[in-house]
């Protein structure tokens, strides 16, 4: 079904290298073919470790490892296990090189741990301000770091990216790549490029302009930017690689004053180098607001967002690109996972990328020049009817662009695979994806004004409360659902499926073994049996995983390690899930054959009782703070004040009886270093004082249902 997929002559390098390059001392340079890049292209087709974020540069986060199978997997016990600090997002891919795991942590935080037996060698936390979590759409998780020539390089919260001596955790160099008076954040990993770091950024929900940056391994020194949206015209050029084509290409898909709110198009994930074509793919979001109509006055295709475009990996400059979503109006970002592959497709072998973003198609695209070569829905969507190979764009849904009225759209903006990587096996010649069924409703708003710093959407229904009925919960309940689905590309079509009573099960691996691990959020972490679905062994850990796990080897023996701990944008929107309750911190856990450690028994957290406050308010107070709750409060505690746990539940807080507190709280600031800012720029006392009306209301409908439940 495929071919081979990888350069076999790099394993003949590793032997005589033995990977000292890659953590060494060495200082040559690190120009393009250089011998510290060449070590890096070598250690990455290692597979005793794993010093990518994709495991190899082709990202399929594939193990060519045999020693843990479908024959023995079910004798997998746990190794050891280890505490982080931080019961916020977990979603590292933890790296493994020479004996030594390294995994960054909510917060930006990054721990350097004895890979065999979980002893903390350094560990280093880069002081991001609390307050910084309020620029985020998505909570504080960090996804991963890049190893390269004796250094650990990964991108901070507030926006920075810095670079780390690998044997100390002490700091080489830091470089601050965004404009820290906005809304910019970074989540993703950085990639290293022939002696680059490469390295995007989010933000875009906020209101900021979308680009990709280069900076020079050894000095920290920028060495390109590559925005993905024109600016504003009266600024003239960015002097940047990206500006012939943004005049060339880009700017007459735009209209109005999109520049106002940023445009958006960040590239807050998927960047892939193809050493095959000497190419660098990024993978482009959604538009800043999300409306169309209200973002380009409903017209143009908004040149690049929800695209994947190639550039020159030395200069920074566009080679070509494809849009997935023209005049994106949902959300749908394109970045997501990318995996390059060679396959076989009509009796030819085709170098490949793919593709499975949030607007529910499987995208299979010819890396030499962009041309689509197959798109097939792989969840339910009702958003468009398919794609026109010939021009290579979707067949819409006229009623899916809500000009005339609200759209339930399938799949929403939360995506039918969102940031939690998937994999691909050259060995089944499948896709293992972490799909996902959740609507979402999108109209117009009466009103819509630019609000910098805050969410800036452009749509009417977003924040919907909650709703009381028990009835209505479990039915909009069950319409949010998960599956790992293993895709035939070439086929297009699912080769089998595991299905999930929630959304926003964990990322993939696939191995050599005939074997695919996932984790899911009830703290289940499974092996399945990579042809046909078969689960093979279950490890109960307690706590939900979103992260995808990664194996390497030491001395002989294979490892299999994942983190867990939950959080990111469906733990912090989301309202429907079974008892809620605050979440532990996250955990580090590495398995291998006959491992006989105990898993931890984690105790059981509970949020207080419900505290609804004495005080009488008015029915206008109610429904001004029910409104002001849905604009700027839900994104973190929860549609309906109705917490999934990993932001405190406003409805039992201790506050919510005490006037002059929460105002300390919600306008002046009092927990900012917590996370929680003040908001006086955004409202007024009274504003505050109906959040308490309506958070209150909320609670006493709480405490009497908790009473009728005789809790």
């Amino acid at each position: 079904m495929t071919t081979i997929v990888r350069p076999k002559w790099l394993f003949s390098l590793i032997a005589s290298l033995a990977l000292a390059g890659c953590g060494s001392a060495d200082r040559t340079t690190t120009a393009s073919g250089s011998p510290n890049w060449e070590r890096l292209l070598a250690a990455a087709e290692n597979p005793n470790d794993w010093v990518t974020y994709g495991g190899t540069f082709d990202e399929q986060r594939f193990s060519g490892l045999t020693q843990i199978s479908d024959a023995n997997v079910g004798q997998l016990g746990l190794a050891w296990s280890y505490e982080f600090d931080t019961n916020r997002a977990q979603e590292t891919t933890p790296l493994a090189y020479d004996g030594v795991i390294y995994a960054t942590t909510a917060w930006s935080k990054v721990f350097a741990l004895d890979a065999t037996t979980g002893k903390l060698i350094w560990s280093y936390d880069p002081e991001v301000p609390g307050e910084a979590g309020a620029k985020g759409c998505c909570d504080v998780g960090n996804r991963g770091a890049a190893i390269y020539d004796g250094k650990l390089y990964f991108g901070t919260f507030d926006g920075r990216l810095i670079a780390l001596d690998i044997k100390t955790g002490k700091p080489v160099w830091t470089v601050v790549t965004v404009d820290q008076s906005k809304p910019y954040t970074i989540t993703g990993a950085p990639r290293i490029v022939k002696g680059k770091v490469v390295i995007g950024n989010g933000g875009a929900e906020l209101g900021v302009r979308g680009y990709v940056s280069a900076y020079d391994a050894e000095t920290g020194k920028q060495a390109w930017r590559f925005y993905t949206v024109p600016g504003n015209p009266a600024d003239g050029r960015d002097n940047a690689a990206s500006d012939n084509v943004l005049a060339s290409k880009a700017s007459s898909t735009w209209f109005g004053k999109f520049w106002e709110a940023g445009g958006g198009g960040t590239v807050w994930d998927s960047i892939v180098y193809d050493p095959e074509l000497d190419q660098l793919y990024i993978g482009v979001g959604n538009g800043s607001p999300w409306n169309h109509k209200i973002r380009s006055q409903g017209k143009g295709d908004n040149l690049f967002l929800s695209s994947i475009v190639a550039l020159d990996p030395d200069t920074g400059k566009y080679r070509w690109h494809y849009q997935a979503s023209p005049g994106e109006s949902w959300d749908y970002t394109n970045t997501q996972s990318i995996i390059l592959a060679t396959l076989d497709i009509e009796g030819k072998p085709r170098k490949v990328l793919m593709q499975a973003p949030k607007n529910g198609f499987f995208f299979v695209i010819d890396r030499n020049n962009g041309k689509l070569l197959s798109a097939k829905n792989y969840v339910e969507v009702n958003w468009a009817s398919g794609y026109d190979l010939n021009t290579g764009r979707p067949i819409e849904n006229p009623e899916a662009r809500y000009d005339q009225g609200s759209f339930v759209a399938i799949p929403g903006a939360l995506g039918g695979h969102n940031w939690q990587p998937m994999a691909f096996s050259p060995r089944t010649g499948l896709a293992y994806i972490p799909g996902q069924d959740a609507v979402f409703g999108y109209d117009n708003p009466e009103q819509y004004k630019y609000r910098p710093g805050r969410w800036n959407t452009g749509i009417g229904t977003i924040g919907a409360a909650a709703p009381d009925d028990a009835n209505q919960f479990q039915a909009i309940r069950k319409m949010l659902r998960g599956r790992l689905i293993a895709w035939d590309p070439i086929g297009q079509k699912a080769a089998w499926t595991f299905d999930y009573d929630e959304p926003w099960n964990g990322g993939v691996l696939s191995t050599a073994g005939n074997l695919v691990f996932q984790g899911d959020t009830k703290g289940n972490f499974r092996a399945f049996a990579a042809d046909n679905g078969k689960v093979l062994w279950t490890a109960k850990l307690g706590m939900p995983i979103m992260a995808a796990p990664t194996s390497f080897a030491v001395d002989g023996v294979q490892y299999v390690a994942v983190a867990a701990g939950y959080g990111g944008a469906y733990a912090l929107t989301s309202a429907f899930n079974d008892n809620p309750s605050p979440q532990q911190n996250g955990r580090l856990y590495v398995f291998k054959v006959g491992g006989k450690a105990a898993i931890p028994e984690l105790a059981k957290l509970a949020f207080g009782p419900p505290n609804p406050a004495t005080d009488k308010f008015t029915p206008q107070q109610i429904a001004r703070g029910k409104e002001q709750f849905a604009t700027d409060c839900w994104m973190c505690h929860g549609p309906g004040s109705v917490s999934s746990g990993v932001a405190p539940d406003l409805r039992r807080s201790g506050a919510l009886g005490d006037a002059q507190m929460w105002k300390q709280i919600v306008i002046d600031g009092a927990l900012k270093d917590s996370g929680m800012i003040g908001f006086a720029k955004y409202m007024t006392a009274a504003d505050a004082e109906g959040i308490r009306a309506y958070i209150s209301d909320r609670a006493a409908a709480l405490k009497q249902s908790e009473k009728g439940s005789g809790k």
